[in-house]
Formats: C-alpha cells, structure tokens, sequence
C-alpha cells in the first residue's frame, strides 16, 4: 500500500511540474518568422473598475522555415519594439498562439532571406 501511495505521490509532482513548467501555447506548433516593421493599431477596452486595458494589434507577413509568406494577425499587451525579429508560434495555419524575440542570425535561411529582401 506505501508503494503505490508513493508511486502515486511521484505521478502527482511530475504532473505539477509539467503543468507548471510546459508552454502549451508553443508544444507542436509551425514557426514562422517576421520583423515588427509598422506601428500596432491599438485597442483599448475600459473594465468596470474604470481600468483601461490595451491590446496593441499587428497585421503582418511572416515566412515559414522554408521561405513560404503568410498573412498573420496577432497581438500583445505591450508595444513591441520596431525592426525587431519575432518567431511566431502557428497553429491551424496563421493563427498566432505565442512568440518569441529572436536575433536574425537565429532565423532559418530560406525565412532569412525573405525578411531581408
């Protein structure tokens, strides 16, 4: 019986920890690639309390590893900064589930190559 009270106690942290530490919003996604060239349209939304929430929304093209050019809508709870490289996380075709800052040298070749030209 403490056997499988332990074992269960093992599953049950290990569950925890994955949870905790696992970005689903990035597990097994397409990445795709794009410089942060134009300003955000911004929306703002006043909560009840009288809080005004913005959402800063950016419409861009990004290139796929292999070169190929989608059309993405996406947004963040800041401005992000001009000329910066993003890795997008894609799923269902061009919706954007997270990103991530990059440096150019981190982006594949053929995606590269596009941003550049």
């Amino acid at each position: 019986m403490k056997k499988i009270l332990g074992i269960l106690g093992v599953l049950l942290v290990g569950a925890i920890v994955i949870f905790a530490t696992v970005d689903f919003n990035r597990l097994g996604k397409e990445k795709a690639y794009v410089q942060i060239t134009d300003t955000a349209s911004v929306e703002e939304t006043k909560l009840d309390s009288g809080e005004i929430i913005k959402r800063y929304w950016y419409k861009l093209p990004a290139y796929k590893e292999n070169g190929d050019m989608i059309e993405v809508e996406f947004s963040g709870a800041k401005e992000l900064r001009k000329d910066a490289y993003l890795m997008l996380y894609i799923k269902n075709g061009k919706e954007v589930t997270s990103y991530d800052e990059v440096q150019l040298k981190e982006i594949p070749q053929k995606a590269k190559e596009k941003l550049e030209g």
